[in-house]
């Protein structure tokens, strides 16, 4: 095991301690390679009625504690998370990480319609009424949600791992490529993908929702004629959004259609969704557990990514060159 400090101003020294909920411990694993230790013993448990027990197995006084845990439903992974967190400040950690690779109960980060939550800011001060000191995450649903913490959040972006990966595979024909936005509020990130993939073009499908997870297509911005398409989104829940997106796309006269949506959230018949559409192939990252799985699906890991931000911010370096 390798051991990680940290020298704080005071002069003291704070060991790296990674621990990881239940929500999606293999991601957690793949993390811990990367950063080069091992997880720290962690009891959680169930009782009858379904209460969660947590208990820390070792001494993390004064240690630099990285909770890992996505906040996929069931909600008991996001109650799960502050009960960690709670703990490790009644245990006298030094500094708290949480540690989000999918941010859940993001969707509704406003109020766009009466008697409605804000649900994004409510987990947003549940976990730092809970202790968190820190918070690392992905692929944000909605940019505005950093401006919920009143703590440092350090909001990783998938580019990174979506440009690595179609370079180092040849996936694209990069001279024939039109990255796509599945709505409006996805245009900066296509354009950020497309910068990122050597300036290819981008195009937008413009969409309705008449209510919530159905989607109807109501026009595609921008020339996919002829051309190798990316569509870029952040999640990937009923499916429905990506399957119209791509029947409009192909329509239009896309050639092939590709698809990356970080977190596959994968409800209802969203897998039957993907395999009746006109896409090629869909990447999801493994920010949630694969709850189904289909020969047009493949899991590109974030764990790299994540794990290099870990041991930055544990050594107090620059994150920011991982936005790429």
């Amino acid at each position: 095991m390798t051991e990680l400090f940290w020298d704080s101003q005071d002069g003291g020294r704070m060991e790296l301690k990674l621990f990881s909920g239940r929500g999606n411990l293999e991601l957690s694993e793949r993390i811990a390679k990367v950063v080069g230790c091992e997880l720290g013993k962690l009891t959680i448990k169930n009782f009858a009625d379904g209460e969660i027990f947590v208990k820390f197995e070792e001494n993390i006084r004064g240690a630099d504690v990285f909770v890992i845990q996505s906040t996929q439903p069931p909600a008991d992974n996001l109650m799960e998370l502050l009960l960690i967190i709670d703990a490790a400040k009644r245990a006298s950690a030094q500094r708290i990480t949480a540690v989000i690779p999918y941010y859940g109960y993001g969707r509704q980060d406003k109020k766009d319609e009466p008697r409605v939550p804000i649900s994004a800011k409510l987990v947003a001060d549940l976990l730092t009424t809970a202790g968190a000191d820190r918070v690392l995450t992905l692929d944000l649903h909605a940019d505005q949600i950093q401006g919920y913490f009143n703590v440092p959040l350090d909001h990783l972006l998938s580019t990174y791992v979506i440009v690595q990966h179609f370079k180092n595979n040849s996936i694209l024909d990069l001279s024939n490529t039109v990255v796509v936005a599945p709505d409006v509020g996805g245009t900066r990130k296509a354009r950020h993908v497309g910068r990122a993939l050597g300036g290819l073009p981008i195009a937008i499908v413009d969409k309705w929702r008449p209510a919530p997870n159905m989607v109807e297509v109501m026009n595609v911005i921008g020339n996919v004629e002829g051309k190798e398409v990316l569509i870029v989104d952040d999640i990937i829940d009923t499916g429905g959004t990506i399957a119209n997106a791509a029947k409009a796309l192909k329509e239009r006269g896309a050639s092939r259609i590709y698809c990356w949506a970080t977190h596959a959230l994968l409800s209802g018949r969203a897998v039957e969704r993907v395999e009746e559409a006109p896409l090629d192939r869909l990447y999801v990252s493994d920010s949630i557990p694969l709850r189904r799985t289909s020969y047009k699906i493949e899991v590109v890991s974030v764990a790299e990514l994540l794990g290099e931000a870990i041991v930055r911010i544990h050594e107090g370096r620059s994150v920011s060159s991982l936005f790429v």
